[in-house]
């Protein structure tokens, strides 16, 4: 067959990230660490690399900056036919309490880079309050912190209103991005007239 087929890529742009979960700064935490995954909309989907994982446990410094150190790699290609739903990077950060139980320490969310090139990001990592007095005595006295059941509410709008949470550290996550295809498409991202 020749000429008259049409090209499955038609209409399809790519976005190429590699780059690592480098470290994390804590106001409490004693040791960490980082699970990971992607979100993204319906149009999206992952070409190659790795949509989720887990770091390894780093012990924090023992200094005022509370500094735990993963240096994870992150590598992943998504295709796309709309830039709606630009994926988003996800981040649960776990540790140990004093009891040795598995405990959330707290939740951070970034949007991939728009731009091509070398990025870094400080992600503000937010742990989940309780409602009332009660419950936080009750966390307290059983060691556990409230959780949240779908970690996804964080990368969309809805709902994330009715959460209370609290500033716990900053994860510093470093980008490379490449994206084929897109100003072809004629989509702008402010790039071209930098």
């Amino acid at each position: 067959m020749s000429g008259g087929g049409v090209d499955s890529t038609e209409g399809e742009f790519y976005l190429s990230l590699t780059g690592s979960i480098e470290s994390a700064d804590f106001y409490e935490v004693g040791n960490a660490y980082c699970k990971y995954a992607y979100q993204f909309g319906p149009e999206w989907s992952v070409l190659a690399g790795i949509e989720e994982g887990l770091t390894q446990m780093s012990k924090c410094s023992g200094d005022a900056r509370r500094l735990a150190v993963w240096n994870f790699p992150l590598d992943v290609a998504f295709k796309s036919t709309s830039p709606f739903g630009w994926p988003q990077l996800l981040l649960s950060i776990y540790g140990l309490d004093t009891f040795g139980h598995d405990v959330v320490q707290g939740y951070g969310v970034c949007r991939l880079p728009l731009i091509t090139g070398r990025h870094e990001k400080r992600i503000a990592v937010y742990a989940p309050e309780s409602g009332s007095l009660v419950q936080q005595f009750a966390g307290w006295f059983s060691g556990r912190r409230p959780e949240l059941v779908d970690v996804g509410i964080l990368a969309a709008g809805d709902g994330r209103e009715l959460t209370r949470m609290s500033v716990q550290g900053f994860v510093s996550v470093s980008f490379n991005v490449v994206l084929k295809d897109f100003f072809q498409l004629g989509y702008d991202n402010g790039e071209r007239f930098r």
